[in-house]
């Protein structure tokens, strides 16, 4: 989630930039042992590189080890972990892009795979995993959800892609979606 809310942040910001500001926040990137040193960071990036854009973090309070982290500039918290998944899920009708993760992406993977295998047509959204080795080797979890979407409708909205240009590519050759949620 920081990942998405820095790179919010940072929108306004030219390539070389954003990789200095990437790297200052590698420098630290353990929230969770080394919460201090990870906020001063992230507080040093965001004084070095001042931003109007804003977002939304949408963290847990199931997880108390993991902090809102500083460039959201709107904070929704959910107290059951399953929910937040959920609802956020529903809401991501234009697509799906996974970065490598651990069991909590894993958990949301196959969440949003089961409510794509039992979908139809239009209300299938298109995943795209970001990093062939690490979903194919460190954490394999590719080859089942390709298996699980064999000779489905979403068989053919799902990709494994090294590049975010490559994921944006496979997100905008889907048609337009319907949303999943009936109000």
């Amino acid at each position: 989630m920081e990942a998405a809310n820095a790179g919010a942040w940072l929108a306004d910001y030219k390539p070389q930039e954003i990789e200095l500001a990437l790297q200052m926040l590698a420098s630290q990137p353990n929230a969770t042992h080394q919460r201090t040193s990870w906020a001063r960071t992230a507080l040093a990036v965001k004084e070095r590189f001042p931003s109007a854009r804003e977002s939304l973090g949408v963290p847990t309070w199931f997880y108390g080890h993991e902090p809102p982290n500083l460039f959201a500039t709107k904070i929704a918290k959910f107290f059951t972990n399953s929910i937040r998944e959920a609802v956020l899920l529903e809401q991501s009708t234009g697509g799906l892009v996974v970065l490598p993760g651990a069991a909590g992406t894993v958990q949301e993977i196959f969440q949003d795979a089961c409510e794509n295998y039992y979908a139809t047509g239009a209300r299938v959204v298109p995943m795209v995993l970001l990093g062939r080795e690490y979903w194919t080797k460190t954490m394999p979890a590719w080859p089942l959800l390709k298996a699980l979407a064999s000779e489905r409708v979403m068989e053919e909205r799902i990709a494994l892609v090294d590049t975010a240009a490559e994921a944006m590519e496979f997100i905008k050759s889907m048609g337009t979606l319907r949303r999943r949620t009936r109000w």
